[in-house]
């Protein structure tokens, strides 16, 4: 499309935002069917256990952190997780007071049955953006949460821990 059709388009219109804003939905929506189908775990509870796998012998609060999901919530997910024998909780031989998850061979084993997530095609199309582009697109998303009063609401990135080309230093 050239330049000069671009400036005569006409501005999009509410119903327009809200489609695109619905296919966004949408897509987290199919991911997250298409992964209980295909390995039967939600997608948080494949960013704990993928977090337990990474951090080996972890305490809730450590998961919380490197999952962005409150420790209520990681625990809810633990005792199912537990109840399937996907995860262990085990206490620290130095401290007693402290409880740790550990992976079992079959969380290990669930785990490779998970596919592909939608994150990973987004970090990577996204951190091939320059920069400024990243950071209008983000604006963008911050000034829509905010028509939708939604910009004070707590919430983690449930695609996935955390960009799998990032270290995290927080640890």
């Amino acid at each position: 499309m050239s330049e000069q059709m671009k400036m005569t388009d006409p501005a999009p219109s509410w119903q327009d935002v809200l489609i695109e804003l619905r296919k966004i939905i949408r897509a987290t929506d199919l991911q997250s069917k298409r992964v209980v189908k295909s390995c039967g775990l939600t997608i948080p509870q494949v960013m704990v256990l993928r977090a337990i796998k990474q951090l080996g012998d972890v305490t809730v609060k450590r998961i919380s952190d490197a999952v962005s999901l409150s420790q209520a919530t990681v625990t809810t997910i633990m005792n199912r997780l537990e109840e399937r024998q996907l995860v262990e909780r085990i206490r620290s031989n130095t401290d007693r007071r402290i409880v740790n998850a550990r992976l079992t061979v079959s969380g290990d084993q669930v785990l490779e049955t998970v596919p592909p997530l939608l994150h990973e095609a987004f970090i990577h199309r996204f951190e091939s953006l320059e920069s400024l582009q990243q950071q209008h697109i983000f604006s963008s998303l911050q000034q829509v949460a905010g028509m939708m009063d939604a910009e004070s609401l707590d919430a983690a990135p449930l695609l996935d821990i955390a960009a799998p080309t990032r270290e995290r230093t927080d640890k």
